[in-house]
């Protein structure tokens, strides 16, 4: 009887707190659908006079050493043009980085609870922007991609990276960076089909002064991202073969 009693009232106790729980979860949703979404797969918009791989077509700037390395880079090269290939990261299979990436490749954005996911088109490339209030780490390995967090501001959303290594290109024009590197960028959806970026980039070491550009991204909805590994359009295959025969040998 009292096996039984207890069963019943354990069956009211869950009614009770059942409409509750439904409630929370219901404003839960409701305050997460009043975010923009940010969703889909990304393109960046070609400007003219051949700044789409560049965030500026005049020199950075950069502090005497990195200024010197970025002239090495571009070896007198035209301001629309990139930097030379035999010195071009790339050319030699590493990441492009998170800076880079933005400029040269398709991307789709995945927001899940907490978290916004981007896969980019190159080298199965993922950035993960942290999205529950966590601050960076204080002892964040170096690394292709940093660590990234980030916040909505309104209907922007704002993402802070640091933990980047010094090992990639700015953009295609060859400006060097240390691993001082802080980006921030600046998410809108402008309307539906249209996301502007607004970055703005700090390196105590390797910049004279805090600077920044804007981007412009159109969304294609019946575009799926391809996958292209770093170094695979210019390898032969006898080539890889070689290289591999190489490491295991």
């Amino acid at each position: 009887m009292r096996n039984r009693l207890m069963g019943s009232l354990a069956v009211m106790a869950a009614l009770a707190i059942t409409p509750v729980i439904l409630a929370q979860t219901a404003a839960q949703w409701g305050a997460a659908k009043t975010m923009p979404d940010l969703s889909g797969v990304w393109n960046l918009v070609p400007e003219q006079g051949g700044a789409g791989s560049r965030f500026i077509l005049e020199d950075p700037p950069l502090q005497p050493w990195a200024m010197e390395i970025y002239k090495r880079h571009r070896a007198g090269r035209a301001p629309s043009e990139q930097g030379l290939d035999s010195l071009d990261p790339l050319t030699w299979c590493f990441p492009p980085g998170p800076t880079r990436i933005m400029l040269d490749y398709p991307f789709e954005i995945i927001q899940v609870p907490n978290k916004l996911v981007m896969l980019f088109e190159v080298s199965n490339g993922v950035r993960q922007i942290y999205m529950d209030g966590r601050e960076h780490p204080e002892s964040w390995p170096f690394g292709w991609m940093g660590h990234s967090i980030g916040k909505w501001e309104k209907d922007t959303l704002v993402v802070d990276t640091v933990g980047l290594n010094d090992k990639t290109w700015f953009d295609a024009g060859g400006a060097p960076h240390s691993d001082a590197l802080h980006v921030v960028e600046r998410f809108r959806r402008v309307d539906h089909d249209t996301l502007e970026v607004e970055f703005t980039f700090e390196d105590r070491k390797a910049f004279t002064k805090p600077w920044g550009a804007k981007k412009t991204y159109r969304l294609r909805p019946n575009q799926e991202l391809l996958e292209r590994i770093t170094c695979e359009d210019h390898l032969q295959i006898g080539d890889s073969e070689a290289w591999l025969s190489d490491i295991y040998k």
